[in-house]
Parts: C-alpha cells; structure tokens; sequence
C-alpha cells in the first residue's frame, strides 16, 4: 500500500497528465487536499513540498501552489540522481550507453581531475531517456585511482552518478551552468535539431573517500551534461 502522501502525488500527476490541471493551474491548498484525501496537513504538506522540489509545482508566497512550466527541472541547490528525478516524476527511465571505456587523460582533462597528462581515465558518455525521450546527454571522466572498477559496473541498472556517490560519497562539487548550441552528434543523440539550444551542466566533484582524506577531498569525476532546452529546466526553492 503506498504512504498517503504519494497517493496526493499521484492524484497530482494523474490530473495533470490527464490535462486536468494545465501549467499555471492552481493546486488544492494543503487543507484542501487534507479533507479530500483523510490525512493530516503534515502529509499533504510533504506531498505538496516534494512536488515543488521536483519542479512540477511551484509556491508563489500568499498566493498559493501552481502546476509549473511543463518541462521537467532539475534542482540546482542538490545532485540528484537523473533516474531518480525521473521516476519520482512517476515517469520511466531508460537509458542508452554510448561510450565506456579507458582513455588517455588530456591537458583539459588532466587539469580536471588533477592527474598528469596521458594518464589512462575512465571516460563514458550515457544518454538518458524519460519515457524514451532523451533529457541529458552525460560525458564523464572518472579517476582511476580512487574508483577502480568504474568499466565494469552495469549503468543499465544504476546510474554512474548514483554508484560514484556510493563508493566515494560527495564532499564537495564545483558547477557551472551555461546555454550552448552542441556539435551535430550530440544534437543527434538527444533527437533534437543542430541550432536547438542546451543548457551545459559542467560539474566536478570530490570526495573524502574510505581514507578519511581532509578539506574537499580528492577529484573523483568531471562531468559535463547536456540538456536540451525545450525538455528541461534548472531550478530549485528557497526559504529565507
């Protein structure tokens, strides 16, 4: 039986899906939703919060909660796991590897993850599907001396970004977002036209690692995600 806040959240989603709810359309109050449904405020407060952190809703401050823009948003203020945004959206996640495999660091490169030149890396480039729409093209390169056995692990069923954080929990991330135009074969991967514009997700991260290592830690990865615009957003909530 799933928790009563979940069930708000798909009653939600199943009203806006259905185009019973349009973007802009305002949501039930937290009262509301807790006499429709039988629970407390509380719960239909979580219910309400995490659809707003999701960037399927948005608060606008003594007005109310709203169904947002159509297009899915990642939150700016946290790294999540692509899949699991995906699928609290109550979405499907697929994927599609393209790349996996060892590659010579370059100048670039090196700089990133702190390596000298021509050192062998980890390098993968995964494209990312909602209900088999690709939403994020990720071309990462990992360091091998603190994640080993990245070549071998199955990111059909994980995503990299998930098993990273697991074997070498953040600590710390440099990030940086930018509109760009991408070349022609990630346009081609994402299934969107060559002039359609992105948003460039450039990301570094760091960890203490199992040794306990001090400050930020030692570089683990470089990232850089591309989103098509049209699909995607970045954005987040705050409470001051």
């Amino acid at each position: 039986m799933q928790p009563r806040y979940r069930v708000i959240k798909t009653a939600i989603l199943d009203a806006i899906e259905s185009g019973e709810m349009k973007p802009g359309s305002q949501v039930p109050s937290e009262n509301q939703l807790a006499q429709q449904h039988g629970v407390s405020r509380m719960t239909a407060r979580r219910a309400l919060s995490e659809m707003v952190d999701e960037g399927i809703l948005m608060r606008s401050q003594g007005i109310g909660t709203f169904v947002s823009d159509s297009r899915p948003m990642s939150s700016m203020l946290e790294i999540k796991s692509i899949r699991d945004e995906i699928e609290q959206r109550g979405h499907r996640y697929t994927n599609e590897i393209l790349v996996l495999e060892t590659s010579p660091a370059s100048d670039a490169i090196s700089q990133r993850l702190a390596v000298d030149v021509g050192v062998p890396v980890f390098h993968s480039i995964i494209v990312h599907c909602e209900n088999n729409l690709p939403v994020q093209y990720e071309e990462r390169w990992v360091n091998p001396a603190w994640i080993s056995d990245y070549l071998d692990k199955d990111f059909k069923a994980q995503t990299a970004n998930f098993y990273l954080n697991q074997v070498a929990p953040l600590s710390q991330a440099d990030h940086s977002v930018e509109a760009v135009i991408v070349e022609k074969d990630i346009a081609q991967a994402l299934l969107i036209k060559p002039k359609e514009p992105c948003l460039k997700v450039t990301r570094r991260t760091f960890s203490r690692g199992q040794g306990g290592a001090t400050g930020a830690g030692v570089v683990v990865s470089h990232a850089v995600l591309y989103h098509p615009g049209s699909r995607y957003r970045l954005g987040g909530h705050l409470e001051f």
